[in-house]
């Protein structure tokens, strides 16, 4: 099955937080309805292809978990290595808001709606794919991969206008706070989704510490981009993974220099 292709009984399926299909909710830390469950990094789906070196959160294309199909309207969170001249070609989506956020290297991106980009650490891409996308992913570089973090989210309706957006974060507004990056506004510069979703990312210091709140109803999802952080109480790899529900304070503190990206859902 070719990336980003996902049959339509798993693209389409929306789960409460960490509920399985037949109901039962996989809960590895609960107290009451206080919940951090962590979705470690070596837990995850793994695919090694030679060219693309790629983890799974979530289930995707040939890794299949009804544990992890995703949560709230966060439905993919792919972590993908693609080597020097090596890349994705042509292919499609619809229905879905796509996130890319490089990590290291560059990716070049062209796509069927006239936009052709390359993304450098920093920058964040838009896709909404809506009623039909096609797009390549590639990276021309002769001696270094790229290094990326791929997101989808579940729009609010089917049948949008395909759109694309890119936007430059400098780690300077990002350095040891939370910056917004992606919301349903747009809101403070950020790039606009079609989900009531806020994504915010943070490059931590050793010893650093951010705090989020979330309001009475919202969830988070945390995931470590690289470096170690502690959540609340507990310590989170890179790669790891952290659902949050029923939680009105999330402190995020660095263990060692990290970079983290913080989901605020409904």
């Amino acid at each position: 099955m070719r990336r980003g292709v996902l049959a339509p009984s798993k693209c389409r399926l929306t789960l409460r937080p960490y509920e399985s299909e037949s109901g039962v909710v996989s809960a590895l830390d609960r107290e009451g309805n206080n919940m951090i469950i962590r979705r470690p990094s070596q837990e995850r789906g793994h695919v090694q292809h030679g060219w693309l070196d790629t983890y799974h959160t979530f289930s995707f294309a040939d890794y299949y978990d009804p544990e992890h199909m995703g949560f709230r309207d966060l439905r993919v969170i792919n972590e993908d290595r693609v080597q020097p001249g090596r890349g994705f070609a042509t292919h499609a989506h619809n229905d879905m808001e796509i996130i890319t956020y490089v990590l290291d290297g560059a990716l070049d991106h062209k796509d069927s709606i006239g936009n052709g980009s390359t993304i450098r650490p920093g920058d964040v891409q838009r896709m909404t794919a809506g009623t039909g996308v096609t797009h390549s992913e590639y990276n021309h570089s002769t001696s270094d991969p790229v290094h990326l973090l791929q997101i989808w989210i579940l729009p609010e309706r089917n049948g949008l206008q395909p759109g694309y957006e890119q936007r430059l974060f400098p780690d300077a507004e990002k350095h040891n706070a939370l910056r917004l990056i992606a919301s349903r506004q747009g809101r403070e510069g950020s790039v606009a989704i079609h989900q009531d979703v806020d994504l915010s990312a943070a490059v931590l210091d050793a010893g650093a510490q951010v705090t989020h709140r979330l309001r009475p109803e919202r969830h988070a999802w945390v995931q470590v981009a690289r470096g170690r952080v502690r959540l609340n109480d507990h310590g989170l790899d890179a790669g790891d993974g952290a659902a949050v529900s029923g939680k009105s304070t999330l402190t995020i503190v660095g263990v060692e220099p990290a970079e983290i990206l913080l989901f605020d859902l409904r």
